[in-house]
């Protein structure tokens, strides 16, 4: 295991190599006369844009049961899970994780990531603009990236697959308007509800449809008049040009008149083998939809991890890792709403998503995010229903993969209840700019229209996380 903290011993820099990250980091770019398209063209110029997949694992998982086990801990802390052995010597992850144990090489862990809010929502807010207590009109992680960093193909470049439902759901618009940055920055929302998702059968994206008794042809003559009359079409003083408003607009048109994005789409066009390797169920078949947007250029991809329904069950919420007991199930059992269910589902496709972009030589240019809001209480509680763990965000884990990203490395650590981080606290704020400074984008880059206030991040990225 690469086990990272603060007394890592660290290679002794080459004197005569500065790396790409380096001039981001120092801000010396203007200082040797390039500009930040210039350096990503001269350094590699048929490198593939960087990519995202941000996996949300709505809820909260716990760390106790997953990535940060303590064996030692009394009953009523450890829960029944035992650790496994992963292809890291000295890591190990709990036993209902064994195919992301074999694939360890590949990513990365952070055991110490910490807040202080322990409500859904308002934590929520928080991962997604990657802050604490963010302004109102914050622009998403996802909607930032797809400004910074624009698609270069006929595809939507922010794609959120499962919208989030129930009662732990931030506010709409901490996701999907594009907060400050405007309705361009926005997602294209894919899943609004249980059966909405490639797992059901006759499912079909619908986005791309014209409205009813509306042709191609007819649509396209309505995009010549919209086009005469563009310059009238945006107030002044608006918060998006009249350019970017038409640029919008030809987009919207292209996706709607293309094949390529509908194609993008369509998992109906994967073998049988493939879907059965993600898991024939919302997370995994979602994921294999994310694996086909990054192939077809979709800068950023948001997966809910709804892990679908136990055969029989009925339940209005994809809130599948709030494990309370609440809704009647135990945090350890098979239900929709236990790790028993859950957990095998995720660690079925997110391992199969990881190997998947490796297999493809995707992996180095494609991030891979898995996160909840928070942690889990150390100590088992009973719920309203059955026993469970409450929300925790003193300290919780995290795991990312690909885009430079080390693998075979633990960040952080715990306490002996994983309730306190021991070594290394990593906010949100430190773990959005590492997101960012994984996908070449440096996180002071400043998002307002005055050019001086409003940076895409105000953290400093982890800089032992990349190998």
């Amino acid at each position: 295991m690469i086990e990272s903290s603060t007394s890592a011993r660290i290679q002794p820099p080459d004197p005569y190599r500065v790396s790409r990250r380096d001039l981001l980091r120092t801000g010396c770019l203007g200082a040797i006369g390039l500009t930040l398209p210039e350096l990503l063209a001269t350094e590699n110029p048929s490198a593939r844009p960087k990519s995202c997949v941000f996996i949300h694992q709505y809820g909260g998982l716990s760390q106790l049961d997953s990535w940060d086990l303590k064996p030692n801990a009394p009953d009523t802390i450890r829960g029944p899970y035992s650790p496994i052995a992963t292809a890291t010597p000295g890591f190990q992850v709990g036993e209902l994780m064994p195919q992301l144990a074999r694939a360890s090489d590949r990513y990365a862990v952070i055991r110490s990531m910490t807040h202080t809010v322990p409500v859904h929502d308002v934590a929520n807010r928080m991962l997604l603009a990657g802050r604490a207590m963010p302004l109102a009109d914050a622009p998403a992680f996802g909607s930032i990236v797809t400004k910074l960093r624009p698609v270069t193909e006929n595809v939507p470049p922010y794609v959120w697959l499962q919208k989030f439902g129930g009662g732990a759901a931030p506010p709409e618009p901490s996701y999907l308007t594009g907060g400050f940055l405007g309705l361009p920055y926005a997602p294209l929302v894919i899943g609004h509800g249980h059966d909405d998702n490639p797992a059901t059968a006759g499912f079909r994206v619908k986005a791309f449809d014209t409205a009813e008794n509306v042709s191609l042809e007819r649509l396209e003559s309505r995009w010549r008049l919209l086009r005469e009359t563009a310059r009238q079409s945006v107030p002044a003083g608006s918060v998006v040009s009249r350019d970017s408003m038409q640029s919008f607009q030809q987009r919207a048109f292209e996706l709607l008149h293309g094949s390529h994005a509908r194609q993008a789409f369509d998992t109906t066009q994967e073998p049988a083998s493939m879907r059965d390797r993600y898991g024939r169920n919302p997370l995994g078949q979602n994921l294999l939809l994310a694996r086909r947007l990054v192939e077809a250029g979709v800068r950023l991809t948001s997966v809910v991890a709804w892990t679908g329904l136990a055969p029989g069950e009925k339940f209005n919420s994809v809130e599948t890792w709030d494990m309370h007991g609440n809704a009647g199930i135990s945090i350890f059992e098979n239900g929709w709403n236990g790790l028993g269910w859950a957990l095998p589902r995720a660690d079925q496709a997110v391992a199969a998503l990881i190997e998947d972009l490796q297999d493809r030589g995707l992996l180095d240019s494609t991030l891979v995010v898995l996160i909840g809001e928070f942690g889990r209480t150390p100590r088992i509680s009973k719920g309203a229903k059955a026993i469970g763990r409450d929300h925790w965000p003193h300290c919780y884990s995290a795991m990312l993969a690909g885009a430079g990203i080390r693998g075979g490395t633990v960040l952080g650590a715990s306490d002996k209840q994983s309730a306190y981080v021991k070594d290394r606290p990593v906010s949100l704020e430190d773990f959005t700019a590492t997101l960012f400074d994984a996908l070449d984008i440096d996180p002071g880059t400043r998002m307002s229209p005055d050019g001086f206030t409003r940076p895409a991040s105000i953290g400093t990225p982890v800089a032992d996380l990349f190998g």
